[in-house]
């Protein structure tokens, strides 16, 4: 980017680049229609390189991938999203008769959404004493069955951060 291509970026709302091959101003998206929505942009510390962030509509790269790096563009949550996939995985092998979270998949719906308000109710209890340890364990029971609760209804971690973000003004 050169500094015209940052105000019409701010300006117009839409990422915009010099396009050295183009020697002219480019803004992503402007033959595809695939553009990338400015949302904030930070400069490091040596003044020498942007950071753009951008909400994409489309894909990002020109091959049709999400992004040029072959990454999902998606937000990651950690050891959270891996435990996800596990979940993911138990749900779909409902006959491993060793593990837990299949066999809560197998009793349903209302027998995962009674765990997790024991896990809640657990964990109100637990807040209110003063061993962290036992706090912490409950809280990540709460949280672990929440997971399987969103996976039981459809849902992701991403499904909820949307649902989030959409609220922050």
């Amino acid at each position: 980017m050169n500094s015209e291509a940052v105000e019409k970026t701010k300006e117009s709302g839409k990422v915009t680049f010099f396009s050295r091959s183009k020697n002219r101003l480019w803004t992503k998206g402007e033959e595809s229609g695939n553009f990338l929505f400015f949302d904030a942009m930070k400069i490091d510390c040596d003044q020498d390189a942007l950071l753009v962030y951008a909400k994409p509509h489309g894909p990002t790269c020109h091959t049709g991938a999400a992004t040029c790096w072959a990454e999902k563009n998606e937000s990651g949550f950690g050891f959270f999203s891996q435990l996800e996939e596990i979940i993911a995985e138990r749900k779909t092998n409902l006959d491993d008769e060793k593990s837990y979270v299949a066999s809560l998949f197998k009793k349903g719906i209302n027998k995962i959404a009674q765990k997790v308000g024991e896990e809640a109710v657990e964990t109100v209890i637990e807040a209110k004493d003063h061993n962290d340890e036992l706090f912490k364990n409950e809280a990540a029971d709460l949280l672990f069955h929440y997971l399987i609760l969103l996976q039981a209804k459809g849902f992701k971690l991403s499904d909820i951060e949307a649902v989030l973000k959409s609220r922050h003004k």
